[in-house]
């Protein structure tokens, strides 16, 4: 971490939060000389992300929180986190859609990155079940107004989650209906073992319906990801076209995950994928 006293409070609080779960634990005096702030402001920073839930405050520092399979992050607690991360994500995940294509997006805030980063992208149909990502392009809509090329954009109902997603019988009625061509899922954890997982069993239900009605699933996943395993699994590596992560990804991860899926797109990185299959409009993604 580099010194920089005009980092924005959740900039320098994603950036608290890496060196915690890094290094097992920080002290305040070491985040005040890192980051160029004062104790008052680490300890305010300290305070928020105990009130998150991913930070425990101990004396003179903090270590950071365990999470238990069961527990869901609200949406709020979750946007603040690998903020850099997820916008890196955002833009390699949205370079992969052809204009004119039917694509899916599921909770998530990444996925809700990468919304924004597709409102230029002409003749979209997009099928959501977060309400977040159908905010974005009617928000974009309201503001514009009813542009040519505008997305047309499909929520499905359902019961909400704490990350604003919606789930149950209603959802999954509506998205067994539907076929896309891609799939963009945000997860809670993926691992070799469990592939991808959720603390929710409603929206892993839901998810798995997400998964069988796309031609092709891309994972947006940031490096913290890696190695989580929520209570129920929805999906195996070997189901998954293609990751999209940032470079905090280990070389022995990206070594494992490139045995299971067929392309590993890492932001910022040169794209060394092996896939060669063909996008909605028949071009090599």
């Amino acid at each position: 971490m580099s010194e920089n006293q005009n980092l924005l409070a959740e900039q320098r609080r994603a950036l608290i939060l890496d060196e915690v779960r890094r290094r097992g634990g920080v002290r305040v005096n070491e985040l005040t000389r890192k980051l160029g702030v004062s104790d008052m402001t680490v300890r305010r920073d300290l305070d928020a992300l105990a009130r998150q839930g991913v930070v425990e405050k101990v004396h003179g520092g903090a270590v950071p929180v365990v999470e238990a399979s069961t527990h869901e992050p609200g949406f709020e607690a979750k946007s603040g986190l690998e903020l850099t991360a997820k916008e890196d994500i955002a833009r390699a995940a949205a370079a992969l859609v052809a204009p004119g294509t039917a694509i899916a997006l599921s909770g998530g805030t990444t996925t809700f990155a990468l919304a924004h980063q597709l409102l230029d992208v002409p003749d979209l149909t997009v099928v959501t079940n977060s309400v977040r990502v159908a905010d974005v392009f009617h928000a974009a809509q309201r503001t514009s107004g009813q542009r040519q090329g505008a997305a047309t954009v499909v929520l499905t109902g359902g019961v909400r989650t704490p990350s604003d997603s919606l789930v149950g019988p209603v959802a999954d009625q509506a998205i067994e209906a539907l076929h896309f061509d891609l799939l963009f899922l945000g997860v809670h954890g993926i691992s070799v073992e469990a592939g991808l997982s959720t603390p929710n069993l409603a929206e892993a239900e839901t998810n798995r319906r997400l998964v069988q009605s796309a031609r092709r699933v891309v994972v947006v996943a940031d490096h913290t990801k890696w190695g989580t395993v929520g209570l129920s699994s929805f999906a195996a590596l070997e189901q998954i076209d293609t990751l999209v992560t940032d470079a905090g990804l280990p070389a022995e991860a990206r070594t494992e995950i490139s045995e299971h899926l067929r392309r590993l797109v890492v932001a910022g990185e040169p794209d060394n994928g092996t896939d060669d299959g063909d996008d909605a409009d028949g071009t090599d993604i």
